[in-house]
């Protein structure tokens, strides 16, 4: 069985099992546990991200497989790359990949490929497992990353995952995780009035007017891909709200309001 090791504990999150947990710990902000169909969740390093990600996940009812959907930064792999065997480690444990999910995504898009490379040092996935293992250590994964924002391409692809989760009969047992992370390395109020546009498009369920808000505002937000798929899966398979839990950015630790990275926490039900 292929084990996807981490790359980036150490440096992102704390390396060891104990200190992990305590990091964790440390940063959740424990909220009523509720059934939702999917969660926005940012990626950084968990000194700056962490809070808002781990109070995002605090109030969800994590599911039996959780659908990651996130960007490849690093250009390796396929353009739309699903890993659809094997198990990711961790240092709280290792989680594997449903396979018979997974295969039938792949069964059912014309553009999804099954490519482990892309996965190998890309961190957008990865930095969420340890918090999602921390409020539930028994889910599998199946983990997907985008290389392209080709609208139609996106379309596709969320229609091709809803129809596989309907015929699966999995509507119900899975989580689905749009990972990215908000305006990059700009000064904090510009930062802000960014994302408030991006955020209040996502509230509302709206993914043309959040690809809007994208391109026109030019936001720097490194997962939109994937997020417009999630919007548009998350409709798809009945999601009728979303809701804002926090956001925050990097100035909060840094105290640097000259070039802030923003963060933000959304549930969708």
């Amino acid at each position: 069985m292929q084990i996807r090791k981490p790359v980036v504990a150490g440096q992102f999150y704390e390396a060891g099992r104990q200190e992990l947990i305590k990091q964790i710990s440390g940063l959740a902000k424990h909220r009523e546990a509720k059934d939702i169909l999917a969660c926005i969740l940012p990626h950084a390093g968990y000194i700056y991200s962490g809070k808002v990600a781990a109070e995002t996940v605090s109030g969800i009812n994590i599911k039996d497989t959780v659908i990651l959907l996130g960007p490849n930064h690093t250009g390796h792999g396929a353009v739309f790359s699903l890993m659809d065997e094997g198990a990711w480690q961790t240092p709280l444990g290792d989680i594997k990949i449903d396979s018979e999910l997974a295969k039938l995504f792949l069964k059912k898009s014309t553009l999804l490929e099954s490519d482990a490379l892309a996965h190998l040092y890309e961190h957008s996935l990865e930095v969420e497992l340890p918090i999602l293992q921390y409020f539930r250590p028994d889910f599998k994964i199946v983990p997907i990353a985008f290389m392209s924002a080709n609208k139609q391409h996106l379309k596709s692809i969320a229609s091709e995952l809803a129809e596989a989760i309907i015929q699966s009969k999995r509507l119900g047992l899975v989580t689905l995780v749009a990972s990215s992370d908000m305006t990059h390395y700009e000064p904090l109020e510009s930062a802000e009035r960014k994302d408030k546009a991006a955020i209040e498009a996502m509230l509302k369920l709206d993914e043309e007017k959040f690809l809007e808000s994208i391109k026109e505002l030019d936001i720097s937000m490194c997962g939109y891909a994937p997020v417009y798929v999630l919007l548009q899966l998350a409709k798809l398979l009945g999601a009728k709200q979303a809701h804002l839990v926090r956001y925050d950015t990097s100035a909060s630790v840094s105290k640097d309001k000259t070039s802030v990275v923003g963060y933000a926490g959304i549930t969708i039900n």
